[in-house]
This record gives structure tokens, C-alpha cells and sequence, in this order.
């Protein structure tokens, strides 16, 4: 039976009348001292996640005196080794995994990739600066970054000036709201893929990032091939920038797991405009990661449409930084086949004169599929004139439904159309509204239904 879950929420702590109380005696204050040295807080390890950290540990390749790892490499799997050691696998009775089962991952035989698949023609859209990571490696064959202005850099940090260095070690590992497989990433990452637009600089030309799964098993090998990818955005001052995500897999319904992770710093009055495509095989495991850190006057706006997926869960966490900035988050979720399609959002203001908005949009038109939506804005004490809201819509297509005047499998897709266009048609890029209006066709079998 198909089934929808969602959570909304919107905490606000604001308090603009604060009640005066009597002037009482005053307490001593409190004070709270923790001696790790004499009393060490006790850790309740996971064998399951310590086995899975060190196979990562193990595929990784070893460094030596004479080429060390990059420092926020290093940093970003420091901190993430210390977080496994206490972290355990979720379940259901874990509130942010309440109504998303993990144990299709847990119960499958997950193989850390080692090495990426080599002699692969990739296609990419050739009007984009194009960045494309396989099974979690950045291929530099496959680059195309012609015509980006001066002083942006794409590619991989091992790549990168001293000055962009520093920079991005500034950032990594600084996010402590990431979960379990935030870790995991960290742990397992190969290498960090970097985005740089230095201040005042508009790149005119969206950057097309390409996850390719390739690595595979089957559904009855139980193989679970798993793959990392990490990329850090960090736009200074002034900077404007567009990113493309697309995640696909090989043709047919192989088996593996892409556990991503993007990371967006936007300086003050950045603007980045962030279109995410997910369409993984329908046996895969996708979790993805999306943390962005925004400071004063900055706009940062998502537009996401997944369709793949047996599991999919994508985390997205924004953190207004200052006051004047602006977020926009809009999906739309799609479920055909037998599929969790799981969307946790988290959007923390802290400042005055904050916006944001976010629409979510699902359909569920599979018996067997479930959808999940929880949405959190937190609207804190300091974040006066404050302008948020939420809104959610949701369809589940019955199959024995019936449609008067047209066939019911007419009815059905132009239904799934115009419920899905108030989000596509906010992608800011022809081409990547045309592809994904042909995807959605393939999906529901048509190619009659029109779109506008």
C-alpha cells in the first residue's frame, strides 16, 4: 500500500514583550566542568558501522612523507573517523529515521570502491563548464571548463592554489548538524571536488556537475557497490554562480549506493542557483547531503526533481549567517516503482530580515511507493521581520482510479504533469527543463503529453 508522511514545522522564538518578573535572590551561578581525563564519556560503538569505517579506511590510497594528504582532506576524515566510533546504524526508532527503513542498505554487502572505472566515454551538456565524478573520482579527461572568467577554479583540491587551500580548510568540517552518513562520506570521500568564484565575479554559464554510478551488483548477488562523492562551493563576496547536479547510473536496475555529499559557502551578497537532478537506477541507494552556509544579503535557491531510487534520502540544511538573505527550496518527488522518496530539510534563521520559501511537491503512483517530507524552520529569538513560509502537496494516484471522457492512463499523465510543472519550470536553464520533461515521459510511458 502507498503511503505519504510529513512533518512541517515551523519553530518560532521570538520574543518581542518579555515579561518582567520580581527582582529575587540571587542564585550562585552554575557552573558545569567535564574532565574527559578523569571521566570519559562513555562511547557505545557499532560493530556494523566500525567494520564499514574500516573498510573505507582501507580502500582509501595510503599517503607518505613526500605526497601527505591535502589538510582538509585530512581534517574532513579526522573528524569523521572520531564521529563513526559513537555513532550507530539508525533505525526506526530514531526520530529522523521514523518512517525511512535503511535495512536494504545495512542487510546488502557493501564493497567500497577502490579505484575509478577507466576507458568510460561520459557525455556531458557542452554548453556547460562540466565537472564529472565516477563512482565518486573526479575524471580530469572529462573535463570541460572553457570560458570560465578568471580566477574560478573547478576540479579537484588537489589542484588548487595555496590561497584556495586555506580557504577551503577554513570551512571543512566546521558543519556539526551532519548525520551517520554525512560521516560516512567524510570517511570514504577519495578526494574533494571544488568550486571557486572569487569576489565580484559573475560566472555566466552554469558549472554541470555528473555523478555517474558504474560500479554494480545485481539484486540477487546483494553486492552493494558504494560510492562517495564530496564537492565544496564556496563563493566570496559579491560572487554569483549556477550549479547542476545530476545523478545518474548505468542503463538497466543495478545495484549500488551514491552517498553524496555538497557543501555551499556563499559570502555576503553571493548568489548561487542550485538545480539538482536525481535519477538513479530503481535498485540503488541514494543519500545525499546539501549544507549551505549563508551570509548577510546572500540568495541561495534549490530546484530539485528525483525520480530514482529504491531508497532515497536527500538532507538539506541552510543556515542563515546574516541578516537580508534570501532561500528558496523548491521539489518535486516522483514515485513510479516500488520506492522511499525521503526529503529532510532544516532551515535555521538567526538574523532579521531573513526570507525563505519552500514548496514541496510528491506523487506517488506505484502501490508499493512511500514519500516522506520533514520540513523544519526555525525562526529564532534575533531573527525579527522575519518572512518564511512552507507549503506542501501531495497525490497518490490509485490504480483503480477512474477518469470521465479519457482513458484512465491519459488522465493519469497529464495529471502528473501539471501537478510536477509549478516546480520544473523553475529551473532557470531550457535545456535542463527539456530533459527533464523527456525523463518524466519515459517514466510514465508516453511521449503524447504536452508541456508548457
Amino acid at each position: 500500500m502507498s503511503a505519504l508522511s510529513f512533518s512541517p514545522h515551523l519553530h518560532i522564538n521570538i520574543n518581542r514583550n518579555p515579561k518582567l518578573t520580581p527582582k529575587r535572590r540571587a542564585k550562585p551561578n552554575k557552573i558545569r566542568v567535564s574532565l574527559q581525563t578523569t571521566f570519559p564519556q562513555a562511547t557505545f560503538s557499532d560493530p556494523f558501522v566500525l567494520q564499514l569505517a574500516e573498510s573505507l579506511e582501507d580502500s582509501l590510497p595510503s599517503s607518505s612523507s613526500s605526497s601527505p594528504q591535502p589538510l582538509p582532506l585530512q581534517k574532513l576524515r579526522d573528524s569523521s573517523s572520531q564521529t563513526l566510533l559513537s555513532t550507530p546504524w539508525p533505525s526506526r526508532k530514531d526520530e529522523p529515521f521514523r518512517f525511512t527503513d535503511t535495512s536494504f542498505i545495512k542487510s546488502s554487502q557493501i564493497q567500497p570502491i577502490t579505484r575509478p572505472s577507466s576507458s568510460l566515454d561520459v557525455s556531458t551538456d557542452a554548453q556547460f563548464p562540466s565537472l564529472v565524478l565516477i563512482d565518486g573520482f573526479i575524471q580530469n579527461s572529462a573535463l570541460n571548463l572553457s570560458n570560465l572568467p578568471d580566477g574560478v577554479y573547478v576540479g579537484s583540491l588537489l589542484g588548487v592554489s595555496d590561497g584556495i587551500m586555506k580557504r577551503v580548510s577554513d570551512f571543512i568540517s566546521e558543519f556539526q548538524c551532519g548525520d551517520l552518513f554525512w560521516s560516512i562520506n567524510g570517511m570514504g570521500a577519495p578526494d574533494l571536488g571544488v568550486i571557486y568564484v572569487p569576489a565580484g565575479c559573475k560566472v555566466e554559464n552554469p558549472i554541470y556537475l555528473k555523478y555517474l554510478s558504474v560500479e554494480s551488483g545485481n539484486v540477487d548477488s546483494k553486492k552493494l557497490p558504494i560510492s562517495n562523492p564530496r564537492v565544496v562551493v564556496l563563493v566570496e563576496e559579491g560572487g554569483e554562480v549556477g550549479i547542476i547536479e545530476e545523478f545518474v547510473g548505468k542503463e538497466g536496475n543495478d545495484c549500488y549506493w551514491a552517498n553524496s555529499v555538497l557543501e555551499v559557502v556563499i559570502g555576503k551578497g553571493g548568489k548561487v542557483r542550485h538545480s539538482y537532478l536525481q535519477n538513479q537506477s530503481l535498485n540503488a541507494a541514494h543519500i545525499k547531503w546539501t549544507a549551505v552556509r549563508q551570509e548577510t544579503a546572500s540568495g541561495y535557491e534549490l530546484v530539485e526533481v528525483s525520480t530514482g531510487g529504491k531508497l532515497s534520502r536527500h538532507n538539506v540544511h541552510v543556515q542563515q549567517l546574516g541578516p537580508d538573505t534570501e532561500t528558496e527550496l523548491s521539489s518535486f518527488h516522483l514515485l513510479v516503482s516500488d520506492q522511499t522518496q525521503d526529503l529532510h530539510s532544516w532551515l535555521v534563521l538567526d538574523h532579521p530580515q531573513g526570507y525563505c520559501r519552500q514548496l514541496h511537491k510528491c506523487i506517488v503512483a506505484h502501490s508499493l511507493g512511500q514519500a516522506v517530507f520533514d520540513g523544519n524552520v526555525k525562526v529564532n529569538r534575533y531573527a525579527q521581520q522575519t518572512d518564511a513560509g512552507q507549503l506542501t502537496r501531495s497525490l497518490l494516484l490509485e490504480p483503480r482510479a477512474t477518469a470521465r471522457g479519457i482513458d484512465l492512463e491519459t488522465a493519469r499523465k497529464a495529471l502528473v504533469f501539471s501537478f510536477g510543472a509549478e516546480v520544473i519550470e523553475q529551473f532557470p536553464y531550457p535545456s535542463i527543463r527539456n530533459q527533464v520533461v523527456s525523463h518524466v515521459k519515459n517514466l510514465m510511458g508516453t511521449t503524447d503529453v504536452s508541456f508548457s
